[in-house]
């Protein structure tokens, strides 16, 4: 069969030879393929594509995978929902602080939502200086700009930003003078006693959108102009050029840059151009005050605003000085936001593989014990919990097996030394702290260390383990029992080992895997 470009397929190579496992990096240069590189043999099946190639090196593909990133960088108008103000009518994207630190899947709904529709709302935020910023760092690292760490947004005497008065404020995206901008802005709430102080906010890119449908000759123009941003101050002189909508490499909507506050004097453009770029400008600052796009809120004490500074415009409504009204906010990344969406969506999968595997294959038999693999297994992790052990160690033993299954337990009993700790230790690698890895992949070498250690430790075994036990190499001779002991996770290894053997138990209350899946999670985190 014939396969694509052999240096782009070669290139995507998933092989841990061309990868590191756990970080999927590559290991090799371009130019480190030979000129000639050529597939010699190609074969396909269920499983994917096998490459045989001219340099000797073989390549699987697993089916299913063609090698392209998934979604890209999420940043451009693709896969989200473009919105106008009436989208919200039966409320906005809202979750709960305590339940959002406090279940994954809550959190990844506020994530997605953020990524998706622009914006979040946090209620319950404490009422708290600073909190702001454990709002930022739930989820990433929070953007030091020349306002500081966290800025208090409140009427201030002499203020140099329209945003420290009490005038009204018309949708605009946050410095635009800087390059890179701060992707993500927050707010949250302290107090909002005045009258007036609503907050506003418009997807700027529906507003493009709507401008590209409309008039493709603006939408055009504003893509390609570069506008001059500035901001200055007493310590501050900030300056940046770039287009009013941005546009990734493939022409998609990917960033909106709209503050006419900061506009500088346009250089370049004369004459019909100029016009032609003002009548442009303005036609799309009036598509942003169309009053069906813009959604206007009330910010109260504890909600904290999160929001994609490259997409939506934000505003407020003129106030009254009569009420206190004091919100902090703080800056913050979307390549941060999403990283931690990417990552609790990958432990969550994970968790569902593991929790399928618990169910299916470890409904079978246990080498020939009393109880199931999967009730071995949680026995363990149950007595691990009883003894008040670490959360690492807890999910030592409650995982400690699983490189049984896929059958290789079978093999095992047949006679075949099927290395389950290293195995178990490797895929667990991906997901989760040496403190957990390490006595799962230490656990078999811990029984033939009790056996040294401890004469009578082999009286104590099951049969099943005494038939394992050979086939494993038996007990550790002196000094290979003096190396393991020295081991940094040895001794949690035998403590790992004393579980195993006693959750064996046909008897005793076995847990459900769903138990221990927020002791996982936050450990994978």
């Amino acid at each position: 069969m014939s396969v694509p470009n052999p240096y782009w397929l070669r290139d995507n190579c998933p092989c841990t030879e061309c990868r590191d496992p756990r970080s999927g990096q590559k290991r090799f240069q371009i130019n480190d393929l030979p000129d000639d590189l050529a597939a010699t043999e190609a074969t396909e099946d269920a499983t994917g594509l096998t490459v045989l190639w001219s340099d000797g090196h073989r390549s699987h593909y697993p089916a299913g995978r063609d090698g392209a990133e998934e979604d890209g960088d999420h940043r451009t108008e693709h896969a989200k929902h473009l919105w106008q103000a009436a989208d919200w009518a039966r409320g906005l994207p809202e979750a709960d602080w305590a339940a959002y630190l406090a279940d994954p899947e809550e959190q990844i709904a506020v994530l997605a939502a953020v990524r998706r529709s622009g914006f979040v709302v946090l209620r319950g935020v404490p009422v708290a200086e600073g909190e702001v910023l454990a709002v930022a760092r739930s989820f990433g690292y929070v953007r030091e700009t020349n306002y500081g760490e966290l800025f208090d947004v409140r009427v201030e005497a002499g203020a140099t930003n329209l945003a420290f008065t009490d005038v009204a404020i018309a949708p605009h995206t946050d410095n635009p003078y800087r390059d890179p901008v701060p992707t993500l802005q927050l707010l949250h709430c302290l107090a909002n006693e005045a009258v007036g102080g609503d907050s506003g906010l418009v997807d700027g890119f529906r507003a493009a959108a709507l401008l590209r449908d409309q008039d493709p000759a603006a939408f055009d123009l504003l893509t390609r102009t570069p506008v001059p941003f500035r901001y200055r101050d007493r310590s501050a002189d900030l300056t940046a050029e770039k287009p009013l909508i941005g546009l990734d490499p493939r022409g998609a909507i990917r960033e909106v840059r709209f503050n006419n506050r900061s506009v500088s004097t346009l250089r370049g453009p004369v004459g019909a151009e100029l016009d032609a770029f003002y009548a442009a400008y303005r036609a799309f600052a009036a598509i942003t005050l169309r009053p069906e796009l813009q959604l206007e809120f009330r910010l109260g004490p504890g909600d904290c605003l999160i929001f994609d500074n490259t997409r939506l415009l934000h505003a407020r409504t003129a106030f009254e000085q009569a009420g206190r009204r004091h919100l902090q906010g703080c800056y913050a990344d979307l390549d941060s936001l999403s990283s931690t969406l990417s990552v609790l969506r990958r432990n969550t999968a994970a968790l569902d593989e593991l929790e399928a595997l618990f169910e299916g294959e470890g409904a079978a038999e246990y080498l020939g014990e009393a109880v199931t693999m999967a009730e071995h297994m949680l026995q363990a992790g149950a007595l691990a919990r009883a003894a008040g052990a670490p959360p690492a160690l807890v999910a030592a033993a409650l995982l400690h097996d699983v490189g049984h299954f896929h059958g290789s337990g079978l093999e095992l009993m047949a006679g075949a030394d099927n290395r389950h700790g290293e195995t178990a230790a490797a895929w667990l690698s991906r997901y989760f702290p040496a403190a957990v890895t390490e006595p799962v992949r230490l656990h078999v070498e811990a029984k033939r260390y009790l056996c040294t250690a401890e004469p009578d430790y082999v009286d104590r075994l099951s049969p099943a383990s005494v038939h394992t036990l050979a086939l494993q190499g038996g007990p550790l001779t002196p000094e290979q029992a003096a190396a393991f002991a020295a081991l940094p996770f040895g001794a949690d290894a035998v403590t790992v080992r004393r579980w195993d053997e006693a959750a064996k138990d046909p008897a005793a209350p076995t847990p459900s895997f769903a138990e221990f899946r927020p002791l996982l999670l936050e450990l994978m985190r």
